[in-house]
């Protein structure tokens, strides 16, 4: 299968996470985390609402629970798939995690820290960077929060 391929399959996973953080009124965003083999490590949606936590990004969840999961804080050789480009604090966390790979899907052209408005991960004066790949099943990571922030009623 090819990596193009293989990072759609990915977000998918992702895109199913993000449509389960519609059931506790967080913005549809979800995250996969896979080990050096491709396999699911950790799984992570928006919990802000849910949990009252401001840090509750999908991507931080995610790296939460892989982090738990290995029993290690470096995630060396993983990868994480996300639906949105992530912020300047999720950067810093999969900067400090030691993530080689980030794969997202819609680009966030107001707070995204991947190469929108910042790009955190691949800053050269920063001690580690991380090979992004942008765009991924993006029209339909984007539907998502056009959709979700069109209806009134879902509105945080």
């Amino acid at each position: 299968m090819s990596q193009r391929a293989l990072h759609s399959e990915w977000m998918r996973r992702a895109i199913a996470e993000a449509r389960a953080a519609l059931a506790t009124n967080d913005v549809p965003v979800g995250a996969v985390l896979l080990d050096e083999t491709g396999s699911v490590i950790a799984l992570g949606r928006n919990e802000r609402e849910l949990l009252n936590d401001p840090t509750a990004h999908a991507e931080i969840v995610a790296i939460r629970a892989a982090t738990t999961a290995r029993g290690d804080w470096r995630l060396e050789g993983c990868t994480l798939v996300v639906t949105l480009e992530p912020c300047v604090m999720c950067a810093g966390a999969i900067l400090a995690a030691r993530l080689p790979v980030i794969v997202f899907g819609a680009w966030d052209e107001k707070a995204g820290a991947s190469g929108s408005v910042y790009d955190v991960l691949r800053d050269r004066r920063l001690q580690h960077r991380v090979e992004v790949f942008a765009g991924v099943e993006e029209a339909e990571c984007a539907a998502l929060l056009t959709d979700f922030f069109a209806d009134p009623a879902r509105r945080p």
